[in-house]
């Protein structure tokens, strides 16, 4: 379980202090969360807090009953935190092939690595040994990096925005490697996101605005209100119109 205990961010914004998160507390225990909201909310600033890329202001982070407040983001990886990037990263002259059993940690047969692509939906013949470059289309980046997070078999996977800078026919694929995760991986999923598919497939769903925590709740307690909220701004924006 990741236990967060009264998380705050703040920045300097022309010589002023802006917090970016306040006092954030919440327990992810099950196993496919979702953390949702409007833009600048602060999620994508959560997502790097919990992967160690950032240094929160003030508050405390536990995995599994141990913190974890002073790990930096490789060693959260060691206790067990995987992190995929809104833009995954280029890798230039490295392979697809070598990428996974860069993650994996460990030696892995040319099989073991086409299982592991075949899972994101991808061909393992067309793909094992490209380059991790400019060739390589966003929707594919984007499995391929997944691919990675499953070769590491983490305690706790957390996406940023996994949808962000895709065509809809990768999006739909995507959706169908995140509903098979959801079956299939042991460890637990943390997405960023304010995609109704996405949300769709979580166990939970957080609701963040304004860097607090506003609403949590199941998927079935959590989605109509997400709807009638948005229902409600679209009303609004029309009769300001």
């Amino acid at each position: 379980m990741l236990e967060l205990r009264n998380i705050s961010y703040e920045v300097e914004d022309d010589n002023e202090s802006r917090e970016i998160l306040k006092n954030v507390s919440l327990a992810i225990d099950d196993h496919f969360v979702a953390i949702t909201g409007p833009n600048g909310g602060g999620k994508s600033t959560l997502a790097k807090v919990i992967a160690g890329i950032i240094t929160p202001t003030s508050g405390q982070i536990f995995l599994d009953g141990e913190e974890i407040t002073g790990l930096n983001i490789t060693e959260r990886a060691r206790a067990g935190i995987s992190y995929a990037f809104q833009q995954p990263v280029h890798f230039k002259g490295l392979t697809v092939k070598d990428l996974v059993s860069l993650a994996a940690g460990r030696t892995m047969t040319v099989p073991q690595i086409c299982a592991i692509l075949s899972e994101v939906g991808l061909c393992a013949k067309e793909y094992i040994d490209r380059e991790i470059n400019n060739s390589l289309s966003g929707g594919e980046l984007k499995r391929i990096e997944i691919a990675t997070v499953l070769a590491r078999g983490t305690k706790l996977s957390v996406f940023d925005e996994p949808e962000a800078g895709i065509d809809l026919w990768s999006f739909n694929s995507l959706i169908h490697v995140f509903e098979k995760m959801r079956r299939d991986i042991n460890g637990r999923i943390l997405i960023i996101s304010h995609q109704e598919r996405i949300l769709n497939v979580a166990d939970r769903i957080i609701l963040l605005s304004d860097g607090t925590v506003s609403a949590a709740g199941s998927r079935d307690e959590m989605l109509p209100k997400l709807m009638g909220m948005e229902a409600a701004c679209s009303a609004l924006t029309k009769k300001a119109e």
